[in-house]
């Protein structure tokens, strides 16, 4: 199978099937790396490909490139030379998860120097547990009744609870800036924030106060929540309500230790 040197039929392909930018972007960069490496695809130019990028790439990444050029191969009709992802190990520690310490110091410093806008996203992010998605849900409404209601498509309930403390000063913070009813978390158009907007914001503050970015992201504070939770209040089933898992060995992760409390405990028990 002969490489074309003009992808851009690639690149529309991608479009009509509703992929977005940053993935197009990403799925042309590896059919372009491999033009670069091979003028025709076989089944031994395709394997030392796949070796090429093992070698040089790490294992998320290699399979993001696979992932582009098996697309290239069903647009061009040739699945037969498509390639297998590596297979990542699965850590058993939660590394990229922010810490508790860090998790208060951020509430400190936002709620100290703000704006105070973010010093909600924070906390409501770390004392909810919720998705970024929900997140930009809650409205004032919800204070009042201490908890929001979310809807799956299957129909499935799942209640997301608001500390009496987090509603009880959220509600005063609304009141001070004038919002009596609708969304909570909005810009400075009054718009809903998108989840990229929350990401973008929460990597800024981190490093304004020399916290470590890899582990300020929205997800992040709903790990913070599951592992403050089992901390204080063993029952790994109502956790997973809570959360809204479906299986309670989705949860079970929360019960495992990052790699510095791992090396802590060892420390400390291991004297022999």
């Amino acid at each position: 199978m002969k490489l074309s040197a003009d992808f851009e039929e690639f690149r529309s392909y991608l479009q009509e099937h509703k992929l977005s930018d940053n993935t197009i972007t990403s799925y042309m960069g590896s059919v372009r790396l491999y033009g670069s490496l091979y003028t025709s695809v076989t089944t031994a130019s395709a394997k030392k490909y796949r070796a090429f990028l093992i070698k040089n790439y790490k294992p998320a990444t290699v399979n993001q490139r696979i992932c582009g050029f098996n697309h290239f191969l069903d647009y061009a009709g040739k699945p037969q030379y498509k390639l297998p992802s590596v297979r990542l190990q699965k850590p058993s520690y939660l590394d990229a998860v922010i810490s508790n310490k860090d998790y208060l110091l951020l509430k400190r410093r936002l709620r100290k120097n703000g704006p105070e806008l973010w010093f909600y996203v924070v906390w409501f992010l770390g004392a909810t547990g919720a998705r970024v998605s929900e997140l930009l849900k809650f409205k004032v409404e919800h204070l009042s009744s201490g908890y929001m209601d979310m809807y799956t498509k299957g129909g499935k309930m799942r209640r997301i609870y608001i500390p009496d403390t987090l509603c009880s000063e959220a509600s005063a913070w609304c009141h001070r800036r004038g919002t009596p009813s609708g969304y909570l978390f909005v810009n400075r158009r009054g718009e809903p924030m998108t989840p990229r907007g929350v990401n973008y914001q929460l990597k800024h503050f981190a490093r304004l106060y020399k916290i470590n970015p890899d582990t300020v992201y929205p997800h992040s504070f709903r790990h913070r929540f599951a592992i403050n939770f089992l901390q204080r209040f063993n029952d790994l089933a109502l956790l997973a309500d809570l959360l809204g898992h479906n299986n309670v060995e989705t949860t079970r992760i929360y019960l495992t230790r990052s790699t510095i409390e791992q090396q802590k405990m060892i420390d400390k028990i291991v004297t022999w």
